[in-house]
C-alpha cells in the first residue's frame, strides 16, 4: 500500500492533540535550581532542622514529635517537668538535624559542582552519594529517636488526646502497649 503524502495529514490531523508535540519534561525549570535535585523548600527544611516527614513511621504509630507536643502544650496539660523534657528533647534533635542537614546540603553541592563542571568520576560519584545516603540515614534517626524519647514522658491520656489533636483518630492494636518509664 502506497502512503499519499494526503494520507499522512489525514492521520496526523486525527491524532489526539497530545502526539502533536514531545511532552515536556517534568523537570523543566528545576535546571535553575541552586541544588537541582533539591527544591527550595526541602534546602530550607535541612537549613532549618525540620522534620519534613523523616519520623511519619513514629508519628503515625502515637510516638508523638516533640515539636508538636510544645505546640499542644496547654491541650495536652502538661507539667512543668514535662514540658522541660519535651524542650529538652526538641532542642537537642533540632541542633543535630540543622547539622546533619548542613552537612547534606555541602554533600549536595558538592556532587552538583562535579557534574556541573563535568569531572565527575566513578570513585567520586559513588564516595559522594554514599555519603548523602548516610546522613540521611543518620538524620531520620534524629528525628525518630526524637518522638521515642516524647512518647515516654506522655501519659497514656496524653498519648489519646495528641492523636485526637493531630487529627489521628482511627484505633490501632498497638495503642494500649506500656510504655518505659510509666
Amino acid at each position: 500500500m502506497r502512503w499519499h503524502w494526503w494520507s499522512m495529514v489525514l492521520v496526523l490531523g486525527c491524532a489526539p492533540p497530545g502526539w502533536a508535540a514531545e511532552p515536556g519534561s517534568p523537570y523543566a525549570g528545576q535546571e535553575k535550581r541552586e541544588i537541582k535535585a533539591l527544591s527550595d523548600e526541602e534546602i530550607q527544611g535541612y537549613l532549618t532542622g525540620s522534620g519534613m516527614g523523616l519520623a511519619k513511621a513514629a508519628e503515625l504509630h502515637h510516638y508523638p514529635g516533640p515539636r508538636h507536643v510544645l505546640d499542644l502544650a496547654e491541650a495536652l496539660q502538661l507539667s512543668d517537668e514535662q514540658r522541660q523534657h519535651t524542650q529538652t528533647i526538641f532542642e537537642h534533635m533540632q541542633t543535630e538535624a540543622v547539622r546533619l542537614g548542613t552537612h547534606l546540603l555541602d554533600r549536595e553541592r558538592q556532587l552538583e559542582a562535579l557534574f556541573a563542571s563535568g569531572t565527575i568520576a566513578e570513585a567520586s560519584l559513588e564516595q559522594v552519594v554514599a555519603d548523602i545516603t548516610t546522613t540521611q540515614g543518620h538524620l531520620r534517626t534524629v528525628h525518630l529517636r526524637a518522638h521515642l524519647a516524647q512518647r515516654d514522658i506522655l501519659t497514656p491520656e496524653q498519648l489519646r488526646r495528641y492523636d485526637t489533636l493531630r487529627g489521628y483518630d482511627a484505633p490501632s492494636p498497638h495503642r494500649a502497649h506500656p510504655q518505659r518509664g510509666h
